[in-house]
């Protein structure tokens, strides 16, 4: 497997992680607006499957949405599948920013999303989300790569401000449209 894709790899692993913590709380509101903890999962695996269909390079069956932890194992499982084919990860073609890979696209596109997406599930089931620093600047450089097309319909609404003493987790949530500080509401008993 290259190194693109193990990063992928890593990212999807977390991603795992953070989902499988949030059982039972399927239904719970996220930063996505009108999403659910369900549907955030659903959209990850709904968009790789898309994409790696659209390269000929269908991933199999569509995992069983009834169990979000095992439609994401399965689903990841399956993606590695595919970028451990011989030749796919290194497979170039014209992406939205030129020419790329398949394992880069996976890597920096998908795998940016499951990084941002697990900050989202993360955040409404209570759990702790950061990463480090690092990461933060990589990610803030693939975004920088976007330009305008990061705030298009659909993939992130516009910055919101955060002091200048914010961590580089909070910068880079705040640069994605997500309010560092959002918590679910509270649910209130009758």
């Amino acid at each position: 497997m290259t190194e693109t894709s193990l990063k992928f790899t890593e990212r999807a692993d977390v991603f795992a992680t953070i989902v499988g913590r949030a059982w039972p709380a399927w239904d719970a509101p996220t930063p996505c607006e009108a999403w659910t903890v369900r549907d955030v999962v659903d959209h990850v695996i709904d968009t790789e499957r898309e994409f790696l269909k659209r390269q000929d390079l269908g991933p199999g069956p569509s995992p069983d949405r009834s169990d979000p932890v095992g439609a994401w194992r399965q689903h990841a499982a399956a993606v590695a599948e595919v970028l451990a084919r011989d030749g796919v990860a290194d497979t170039e073609y014209d992406g939205w920013f030129g020419r790329t890979t398949i394992a880069a696209t996976m890597a920096d596109f998908y795998g940016w999303d499951l990084v941002v997406h697990g900050s989202d599930i993360a955040r409404a089931t209570g759990q702790e989300w950061t990463i480090s620093d690092e990461e933060a600047t990589q990610l803030h450089t693939t975004a920088d790569g976007w330009g305008d097309a990061l705030y298009s319909e659909g993939i992130c609404r516009e910055a919101v401000e955060v002091s200048d003493d914010a961590s580089a987790s909070d910068r880079l949530l705040a640069r994605l449209g997500r309010d560092p500080g959002w918590r679910p509401e509270p649910v209130r008993q009758s």
